[in-house]
């Protein structure tokens, strides 16, 4: 889960920030044994350029199937999933222009182009623009000359508007449109190598609770236990993404809360971490009590139990997938809780898709009437929230197969083993 109105990085960057309530463990939090760690990672291969190619033929063969005839892509995800370019976004436009025939462009900056050459992944034509030009113009002499220019334009999903409204200026009369169907049409559909690398950051992220969890004492704050389990993924080899800790009537709140939380027997903790290997990501969560549980804790922890196993049941080969989260929705109703979104209950959806981004299309919510289909990739976090009680949330992602669901990571059977 993700995407708060403060993100992860913010909640455990203010929480560090709080007074140290407990030093002793913070300084164990900092320095943590991981001599008994290695890394998980060295034998996974990465996406390479027969793939990225096959990626580019796939959009190319979209687009002829949409009327199409090119697509405009900026720096960020889908830039590095079609051409290998790892690139952050600036005032300076650097993007990739997938032509529906032919050799994709990059436009960049004339000083970056060496920069930019490094992650190239495939053949492509590198064309720059100077500080006192228009790389929009650029764009739209590309266009010209392989004569798309009066062709539809995709402009994928997160292109910045001045990007789209220079490139109208470019091309007066030049008709624009959404590049969904070509890009989501092949990111939303994972290759045998993409779910080798997100099973990769999965057995990493579980390596990391395991090892964390035997290590959280009384008197930490949330930010030790996430410091922990940061360093304990990057030693096996991921690259930590978040590390979201909730303790006590915080773990109520999805994305959390910026009070000080400390570990206190009787206690729930809510974990929610996730990781990258070669660009692809994990998101796990796990919620488990310090010291014992009591009564009402087991009993909303089986309940989101069933309501994860509920989801996967429902995510069916052909099935909609609003209808996952219908789903689990008539399950916690029948309990009490809602209905709807409302609290107590579930008041987020069941489940978002991934891959390179934490969340992508398409997500597991009321109404969503994309329809289920190998390689599809989900998470599966059906939670349930007491506000001024606790929380609880148990998050397994899956993969969709010929034959159904398939789990990235396998999710717990009791609130006494967490991790299996």
């Amino acid at each position: 889960m993700r995407q708060a109105p403060f993100n992860r990085r913010q909640l455990i960057g203010a929480a560090a920030a709080m007074p140290l309530l407990s030093m002793p463990a913070v300084l164990r939090a900092a320095e943590p044994d991981l001599s008994g760690l290695s890394d998980m990672t060295r034998g996974v291969v990465p996406i390479g350029e027969a793939e990225r190619r096959a990626r580019v033929a796939r959009a190319q063969g979209l687009m002829r199937a949409n009327g199409i005839g090119s697509v405009l892509i900026e720096a960020g995800s889908s830039l590095t999933y079609f051409t290998g370019v790892r690139w952050g976004r600036s005032e300076r436009l650097t993007c990739v222009v997938l032509p529906v025939e032919g050799m994709p462009c990059i436009v960049t900056p004339f000083f970056e182009a060496p920069s930019v050459r490094e992650t190239l992944g495939i053949a492509a034509d590198v064309r720059v623009w100077q500080e006192d030009q228009d790389p929009l113009a650029v764009v739209a002499g590309f266009l010209k000359e392989r004569k798309l220019a009066v062709r539809p334009i995709g402009i994928e999903e997160t292109v910045r508007y001045f990007a789209v409204d220079g490139l109208a200026r470019a091309l007066p009369g030049a008709k624009i449109v959404s590049a969904n169907p070509v890009v989501r049409g092949c990111r939303g559909i994972k290759t045998a190598p993409e779910i080798a690398l997100m099973q990769a950051a999965t057995d990493v992220t579980i390596a990391a609770y395991r090892w964390t969890h035997g290590r959280i004492e009384k008197g930490m704050s949330n930010a030790d236990v996430g410091a922990l389990m940061n360093a304990a993924t990057r030693k096996l080899g991921g690259s930590p993404e978040f590390a979201l800790v909730l303790i006590g009537e915080a773990a109520a709140y999805p994305h959390g809360s910026r009070k000080p939380q400390i570990v206190a027997d009787g206690q729930i903790v809510l974990m929610d971490c996730g990781c990258t290997v070669q660009g692809y990501q994990s998101d796990v969560s796990r919620t488990f009590v310090f010291g014992s549980a009591d009564a009402a804790q087991r009993k909303v922890w089986d309940q989101v139990a069933r309501g994860q196993q509920t989801a996967f049941a429902a995510a069916k080969l052909g099935a909609t997938a609003g209808s996952v989260d219908d789903a689990v929705r008539r399950y916690y109703t029948s309990l009490g809780y809602g209905p709807d979104y409302r609290l107590p209950g579930l008041s987020h959806r069941t489940g978002h898709g991934i891959g390179m981004d934490g969340h992508e299309p398409v997500n597991l919510v009321r109404g969503e009437t994309a329809r289920l289909e190998p390689g599809m990739c989900f998470s599966n976090e059906p939670g349930i929230y007491i506000p001024g009680k606790f929380g609880v949330r148990l998050e397994d992602c899956f993969h969709m197969t010929a034959t159904g669901p398939a789990w990235f990571s396998k999710p717990p059977t009791s609130i006494d083993a967490p991790f299996g």
